[in-house]
């Protein structure tokens, strides 16, 4: 009897609560749940433990015992925990629900984030006029402008920049008319005037008809792979940092090498002969400066380069230089070692071919 009158006060409670629930919009259930949770298993387990109280660390070994009590009782079926649970929180998912469409959400982040990653995104070479300083000569007077070459969509360490004058477009743009002339129709170089060169006005605009100007020729592919179109950007750097190196300027030298090495590689012709003499300047400059551990990753690149042709005027040279850096900074040789062996069979003594040094003070560059 005493057991009936609970369950009854106890259900009248819980209406009450629920009532009330809806008339304050849950706000107090939300301040103290567990509070709630606690009383009714206070009741149940005194009823069915004869006055004796146990509470126990886990929430839901509370709800096993609360309901499997009250199934006795009613003689209804035992429900399973989980759906019990959602019924006494007002048909809320617990995680171990929400789980699976997580977990799958989850793996299908995965994959898109793996295609992402293998899949190439294009990039874009874009030309932009960073400065222009008026500079005066003796006999002349000119406009000098830097502009930075800079890979859309990557973060470059290091900035690849030339300085060019009105002169050296104007020339390159001759040039390219000369030999692509209807390629070269519908782009638009900006005329020489003959007053007001020197003004903001005038320095602005042209700056931003270089940067049109670059733009355009780098679209189109013949353009952007002729030897007028590539050597307008490095060309001097390379003639610069050999007279440097001849001069034994070796540390003025290497920052002018570096650039032409940045410069190659932003236009993407990294496999070309100049990148080759690059590559041999960077090596030498890094060699006199004591830097043996620089100038030994350099002479690795070229050879890895060199790896498919069968003969070279830069082979030897390059075999020799890495094999004696590999020795100073304890490095394997054996395979450069092999290498220098095959090309002393096949061609004359290696001793008759100059140093890497010597084949870099000779080259021509025109």
């Amino acid at each position: 009897m005493a057991a009936r009158i609970l369950h009854r006060l106890r259900h009248a409670l819980a209406g009450e609560g629920g009532r009330e629930e809806r008339a304050c919009g849950g706000s107090e259930a939300e301040d103290c749940p567990e509070s709630s949770e606690l009383e009714d298993d206070t009741e149940g387990l005194s009823t069915r433990l004869s006055g004796t109280l146990s509470f126990t660390s886990h929430e839901e070994e509370e709800e096993e015992e609360e309901e499997d009590g009250a199934g006795g009782e009613l003689g209804e079926p035992p429900q399973p925990t989980g759906t019990a649970a959602g019924a006494e929180d007002g048909g809320r998912v617990g995680p171990a629900a929400e789980r699976p469409g997580g977990s799958l959400l989850t793996r299908q982040l995965q994959e898109l984030w793996k295609k992402s990653r293998g899949s190439l995104v294009p990039q874009r070479l874009l030309f932009e006029v960073t400065s222009a300083s008026v500079v005066s000569e003796r006999s002349s007077k000119y406009v000098l402008y830097t502009i930075y070459l800079i890979r859309s969509g990557r973060f470059d360490k290091a900035p690849a920049a030339i300085a060019r004058r009105y002169s050296d477009f104007e020339r390159l743009n001759r040039r390219l008319r000369c030999r692509f002339g209807c390629d070269m129709a519908g782009i638009a170089f900006p005329r020489k005037r003959l007053r007001r060169n020197f003004t903001a006005e005038t320095i602005a605009k042209r700056s931003r008809a270089f940067e049109q100007f670059l733009s355009h020729l780098h679209s189109i592919a013949e353009i952007r792979r002729s030897p007028e179109f590539l050597e307008f950007f490095f060309l001097q750097d390379l003639q610069a940092a050999q007279r440097l190196t001849c001069t034994g300027m070796y540390r003025e030298a290497l920052a002018t090498w570096a650039n032409a090495y940045r410069l190659q590689d932003r236009l993407g012709v990294c496999g070309s002969g100049r990148f080759l003499l690059t590559l041999a300047g960077l090596a030498v400059c890094h060699q006199e400066l004591d830097e043996l551990g620089e100038a030994h990753g350099f002479c690795e690149q070229a050879l890895q380069l060199l790896e498919a042709q069968g003969s070279h005027p830069l082979l030897g040279p390059f075999l020799q230089a890495h094999v004696h850096l590999a020795w100073k900074v304890g490095k394997d040789k054996r395979r450069s070692e092999a290498r220098l062996q095959d090309l002393r069979e096949a061609g004359p003594p290696l001793q008759q071919q100059p140093t890497l040094k010597e084949c870099l003070i000779k080259e021509p560059l025109e």
